[in-house]
């Protein structure tokens, strides 16, 4: 068997010592109250911004997700997308099969080159138009809804950045449709 000691300080040590939770005998109490009682769930509190959410109105997700969506335009106008890759090469085809191996050098580059470039930077400007229109409709929104409930500040800035890059991306196609930027070489 160990024994118990005391040090100077007053406190026990030793192998037969015990700590405090052992000196304790903690029962766990069942405690109800009023409020659980009562069935009655009308006086249970609901945390402040919760009733408040319910009877706000919109939440701006349509708002957030058409500005998402104009800025996902005006990068595809920039950048190209599927739909005119696969027109510029269909147009390719056209101008290969419709031009006779005996056609002039710059008759064989516009027919076959020309026309694909038109068509990529067309398909460029559609999607650019359409990053703005929804970039601006986005914007504009709220002049149209509940008065004095402002818009979230990414959604405005997610907005304006689908409306610059569809103004950027419509000027390119324009440049580029009147051979402007990066025209055909010539063939003399």
């Amino acid at each position: 068997m160990g024994t118990k000691t005391v040090d100077e300080t007053g406190t026990a040590t030793g192998p037969e010592t015990t700590t405090d939770e052992e000196k304790l005998d903690v029962t766990k109490v069942d405690e109800t109250t009023e409020a659980d009682d009562s069935d009655d769930t009308d006086d249970v509190d609901e945390p402040e911004g919760l009733a408040d959410t319910e009877q706000e109105g919109p939440t701006g997700v349509g708002q957030g997700a058409g500005a998402v969506v104009s800025a996902g335009l005006g990068l595809v106008s920039l950048t190209g997308g599927w739909i005119a890759t696969v027109a510029a090469a269909r147009e390719t085809l056209v101008g290969q099969l419709q031009t006779s191996s005996t056609a002039s050098v710059a008759t064989q580059v516009k027919e076959v080159y020309g026309d694909a470039w038109h068509t990529t930077a067309l398909w460029g400007g559609l999607f650019a138009l359409a990053a703005l229109i929804v970039g601006v409709a986005v914007l504009a929104r709220p002049a149209f809804g509940t008065p004095g409930k402002p818009q979230a500040v990414w959604i405005r800035s997610v907005s304006w950045a689908g409306v610059a890059l569809g103004v950027i991306g419509l000027l390119l196609a324009v440049l580029k449709y009147t051979d402007v930027l990066l025209g055909l070489p010539s063939t003399s």
